[in-house]
């Protein structure tokens, strides 16, 4: 039993120098009937755990994935341990949402997993990664390209996600296993290389060792060493944030200044979809001219001037569907006489207006591409676009300029400026006084880059 003692004391050793379980609390063990998730829950039960487990049936492998499920029903009836099973049609939520069926499966189990967590009152879900895991996970993200984060391997830790085998390789598993004598099943997907994963497994890191016997072992030491260089990187990229993020956006000025300018906008512009080759292409166009616009499936990023402007793309289609709502705002009008001791009010948020001047009715709306006025104190037309970019206007914040109009032509840039043609003057007999309440569209701040506080 010498090998089944080294890895039992390899196991507790590690949860207890990562806190990854608290004895009395249960946990909820993920259990697909491999040999990596088996030989968790015998080895947590075997060291005192309370655990139930929790099964998913994917329904990717025929009779395959119906006999996982058996001998997982048999194992914790054998075990006397609680199980939770929940079937999922994989292959058409993959098809729906139009992702690939590896990350439906993924997505759909730890979704479950957490709901259960939840239900159970577990204090955690262990779930089976070990060593050779981690390095698979290092060469994946090596090929896909990655920051620093997917070179530091499987984590311990991750939210209520615990991983208490990541001291083991897989054949100090295989080993336990059979000096207990504990059966498992093998998923043969994991035996041919159709998933890159696979491939790596089966040819890439044979090959590797074959170079290197101790290649498994090198690349272990490099993530953990990159683990501990993490925190620094990340401590003095959060740092960096505060220096160059504004409200209103990122000061490109500011950003330029910063010792690794480029990495730090990477690690502004991963969170919110953009890949490495797009955020290269942010960088470049930081020195040319203003107005490109870059996307993500989530976010739209506009150069703007100095800064660069973030907003969600849930806040285009809203701009888009905006004429048919109400505004961000109430306008109040109220029509009075107009007579010798009237002092017109300076604030921009009112404006009067003569009445005698309008003809038909009010119209409330965003404004449009071409829309012209004549500003007020002028005699000649000036396009909306360029009044706003006169003032330095950001395009995100120009995009949420309304207007009111009457008939084809423009009365007021709303907060900003009367249209000279309904000024008062000494003609005006009656009056239109309107005033902006709870004025929430001329903030030139970027949705995704709220006020500090």
């Amino acid at each position: 039993m010498y090998i089944c003692d080294m890895v039992l004391q390899k196991v507790r050793q590690y949860i207890d120098q990562h806190k990854l379980l608290a004895p009395g609390r249960k946990t909820l063990v993920a259990l697909s009937g491999g040999a990596d998730s088996v030989a968790l829950l015998k080895l947590l039960l075997s060291m005192g755990y309370e655990c139930e487990a929790a099964h998913c049936n994917f329904h990717l492998r025929d009779k395959e994935s119906d006999r996982d499920e058996l001998f997982v029903r048999q194992l914790c009836e054998q075990s006397g341990v609680p199980l939770h099973v929940r079937h999922f049609n994989t292959s058409e939520e993959a098809a729906y949402r139009r992702i690939s069926i590896e990350m439906a499966a993924r997505e759909l189990r730890y979704g479950w997993f957490e709901e259960m967590r939840n239900q159970l009152n577990a204090e955690t879900i262990a779930v089976a990664h070990h060593q050779d895991d981690s390095v698979e996970t290092v060469l994946l993200n090596l090929i896909r390209g990655t920051g620093i984060n997917g070179l530091t391997g499987i984590r311990p830790r991750n939210g209520y996600v615990v991983r208490p085998l990541l001291c083991l390789d897989r054949n100090e598993i295989l080993s336990y296993l059979r000096e207990t004598d504990q059966p498992y099943v093998t998923d043969s997907s994991n035996l041919q290389d159709e998933y890159i994963r696979n491939k790596i497994r089966l040819n890439l890191v044979p090959l590797m060792e074959e170079i290197n016997p101790a290649a498994k072992a090198n690349i272990l030491r490099t993530a953990n060493n990159l683990s501990e260089v993490s925190l620094l990187y990340h401590n003095e990229i959060e740092k960096a944030k505060t220096r160059v993020v504004l409200p209103q956006g990122i000061h490109i000025g500011l950003l330029l200044k910063e010792v690794a300018p480029q990495t730090l906008l990477f690690e502004l512009l991963a969170p919110l979809g953009f890949n490495g080759a797009r955020i290269r292409d942010v960088f470049n166009s930081l020195t040319g001219q203003s107005g490109k616009e870059f996307f993500s499936a989530t976010h739209r990023l506009v150069k703007d001037r100095e800064l660069i402007l973030i907003e969600p793309l849930t806040n285009i289609h809203k701009k888009e569907t905006q004429d048919e709502q109400s505004p961000p705002f109430r306008l109040t009008m109220e029509e009075l006489p107009y007579t010798e001791n009237f002092r017109i009010p300076q604030e921009t948020h009112v404006v009067c207006i003569d009445a005698d001047k309008l003809s038909g009715s009010f119209v409330l709306r965003l404004c449009k591409k071409g829309d012209s006025f004549v500003p007020f104190g002028m005699k000649g037309r000036k396009k909306v676009s360029d009044y706003l970019t006169d003032k330095k206007y950001s395009r995100i914040r120009k995009e949420q300029q309304w207007v009111l109009t009457c008939g084809d032509q423009i009365v007021w840039l709303v907060g900003e400026r009367l249209d000279n043609r309904f000024r008062i003057d000494e003609k005006t007999r009656r009056i239109i006084l309107i005033r902006l309440l709870h004025e929430e569209s001329s903030q030139d701040v970027s949705p995704f880059f709220p006020e500090k506080t």
